[in-house]
């Protein structure tokens, strides 16, 4: 059987940064294949490639025995290759089907692409109702609506970016069914994810970079998780030990916090308590779109609740802004890396500014301190192996996983 697409020796650099170098793989008609790798290691520039947001500087593509170079994805789509990504690109405020149709070069009538989408849905174990507001639909069932409007172009290449990071295991298992079919009818299925179980359950081969580089393939099935970890970290995994924990005083607590949502497809807040000690970690379990950003704004500031409802280190701060928070030591890393966490057009330097002015003391007499500023910067790429070209690239330029290590 010949390979469906075909990469060869490809490279693609950014100034001081080589995102890619000489990868070359094969992907096979009804394959499910892995890209394992750390963070920064090259995937995300690999795909953009295959699907024509970035143009490599040298090697090339084979798409069914053909030269492939899409200029951009509309002519990936037309060749027939499908993204799903990470971050769900929709409009809460409209319908399941306008949304669908704004993905479309020439979308049928309203009932004609109802009809399609039903009978597609289904057809996959994806039931969808295309009159739906979006707004109105789990993380799951916006899911959906990414690989129904992808499906709808009948792709011979599907790639799926860390597709389960929001799903309940229901929902993951109900995916990999989907796959699974989808395969059977000879679709190439692209997978990235960090989740090293479902790469063994669900994969057929795996090609794993680091650095940019292919450094190895396998079969996953035939590797443990633990394998395929230090496969992709380059030496042996450490193993963590069990600490003991002696809860200390308490650092932050909610003492019944209610709070309306700005977003009319939001979650309101009922009657929240916790404490938080000083030493631990705790953790919120819930699936995506239950109240989590609601707690996060209510936390951090951004969204002023009474008084006496947040309470931090002793005092009762439910007032105060996120600035005047952040000087007192309560610092928060919003979900949203792009647009919340980080300006996109702005530098790392300007990021830093942003939200460390006053905790770093970046700013004098209302003026920036420049080199004080670039330092905190650097030191932040360099304590958390933050891979970018340099402190002066905007956010948007890096991974999805480095400029989260930057948050």
């Amino acid at each position: 059987m010949s390979p469906l697409l075909s990469i060869q020796n490809l490279t693609k650099a950014y100034p001081g940064v080589v995102a890619n170098s000489d990868v070359s793989f094969d992907l096979m008609p009804g394959e499910v294949h892995a890209l394992l790798g750390e963070n920064g290691a090259g995937k995300s520039t690999l795909v953009k490639a295959i699907y024509g947001l970035v143009h490599p500087d040298s090697g090339g593509m084979q798409f069914a025995g053909k030269p492939y170079a899409p200029a951009n994805p509309k002519q990936a789509r037309a060749m027939g290759i499908g993204m799903v990504f990470q971050h769900f690109s929709l409009f809460e405020a409209m319908s399941v089907a306008e949304n669908i149709s704004l993905g479309m070069d020439a979308p049928p009538s309203h009932s004609l692409l109802a009809k399609r989408i039903r009978e597609t849905s289904e057809a996959y174990g994806l039931p969808l109702d295309p009159d739906r507001l979006v707004g109105d639909l789990s993380a799951g069932q916006r899911q959906r609506v990414e690989i129904i409007r992808c499906l709808l172009q009948k792709p011979k290449v599907l790639i799926m970016d860390e597709p389960t990071s929001v799903l309940t295991p229901q929902e993951v298992e109900t995916l990999f069914s989907t796959l699974e079919k989808l395969a059977a009818e000879g679709v190439a299925i692209l997978y990235i994810s960090h989740k090293l179980e479902e790469i063994r359950t669900l994969c057929d081969h795996a090609t794993i970079l680091r650095g940019g580089k292919v450094v190895d393939t396998c079969v996953p099935r035939n590797k443990t998780a633990h394998e395929l970890a230090e496969m992709m970290i380059g030496q042996e995994l450490a193993k963590p030990t069990a600490g003991t924990f002696e809860p200390g005083e308490p650092m932050l607590k909610l003492m019944g916090l209610n709070m309306g949502s700005d977003d009319p497809f939001g979650t309101t807040l009922k009657d929240i308590s916790l404490i938080l000690r000083k030493g631990e970690v705790m953790g919120i379990a819930g699936v995506a779109g239950n109240g989590q950003d609601e707690l996060m704004l209510a936390i951090s500031g951004e969204r002023a609740v009474p008084i006496d409802e947040v309470v931090f280190d002793g005092l009762h701060i439910g007032h105060l802004p996120p600035a005047r928070r952040r000087m007192m030591g309560l610092l928060t890393a919003p979900e949203e890396r792009l647009g919340h966490a980080a300006a996109p057009d702005m530098s790392l330097i300007e990021n830093g500014i942003l939200t460390g002015q006053q905790r770093q003391r970046l700013v004098w007499n209302g003026f920036i301190k420049a080199q004080t500023s670039a330092n905190f910067a650097r030191a932040i790429v360099k304590s958390f192996d933050v891979r970018t070209p340099g402190v002066d690239a905007t956010a948007a330029s890096l991974s999805g996983g480095n400029l989260q290590k930057f948050v």
